[in-house]
């Protein structure tokens, strides 16, 4: 669960760097949305990293949503009859709700393609002119959209949250040093992903970008 969860942020801030070209202006993000698909020619053909990347991502997904699956099928079992009176433990708000957080992502990730990959939820919808189609997407007139990516995207960030500190738990730093090394880590990472998603649906909202 961690490999793949640390596969997923990899992209995830690769993914914002890309989105942040944005406020360099129209020509720009589409020079840079349509390099994205010529990548790796003409060694093979047009599309295919993108097609590689989508099927290594959904491999990830999958990967991660079984390994959560099992882990909570292990808790299961380690405790099969329920406590008579179960002390509540101190956590954070992240911690609490991983899973529920995760069926929110998920459910997000399926509208995000629906609308700025394949273009069929998008106003727009033109392949060709990815910044237009970003600009729709975020129009004043639309602010309900902003606000569903905002409520997604501070879900990833709390996930992130725990889900980082938890990877590097899980791959061997359990020192109380590296643990809280970890957790201001985990913290900045996640606020910094937040931050850099959000600039741009608030940028478009605000006029900043258009």
């Amino acid at each position: 669960m961690a490999v793949t969860g640390l596969l997923l942020v990899v992209f995830l801030y690769a993914h914002m760097v890309g989105n942040l070209k944005v406020f360099v202006g129209a020509e720009s993000f589409d020079h840079y949305a349509h390099w994205l698909r010529t990548i790796g020619m003409p060694l093979v053909p047009q599309d295919w990293y993108l097609w590689i990347q989508r099927f290594v991502l959904t491999a990830a997904v999958i990967g991660h949503i079984v390994a959560a699956t099992i882990l909570a099928r292990r808790a299961r079992k380690a405790r099969p009859v329920r406590y008579v009176h179960r002390t509540r433990v101190q956590g954070s708000y992240a911690a609490r709700t991983m899973r529920w957080g995760g069926v929110i992502i998920l459910l997000f990730v399926i509208y995000h393609i629906l609308d700025l990959t394949t273009g069929t939820l998008n106003p727009v919808g033109d392949r060709q002119h990815p910044y237009a189609n970003v600009v729709a997407d975020f129009a004043p007139d639309r602010w309900y959209v902003t606000v569903f990516y905002t409520l997604a995207i501070l879900s990833v960030g709390f996930h992130l949250r725990h889900g980082l500190f938890s990877a590097v738990r899980t791959l061997g730093q359990r020192t109380p040093r590296g643990e809280r090394l970890a957790r201001a880590a985990a913290l900045a990472l996640s606020a910094v992903l937040v931050a850099g998603y959000l600039s741009v649906p608030f940028a478009v909202l605000t006029g900043l970008v258009d």
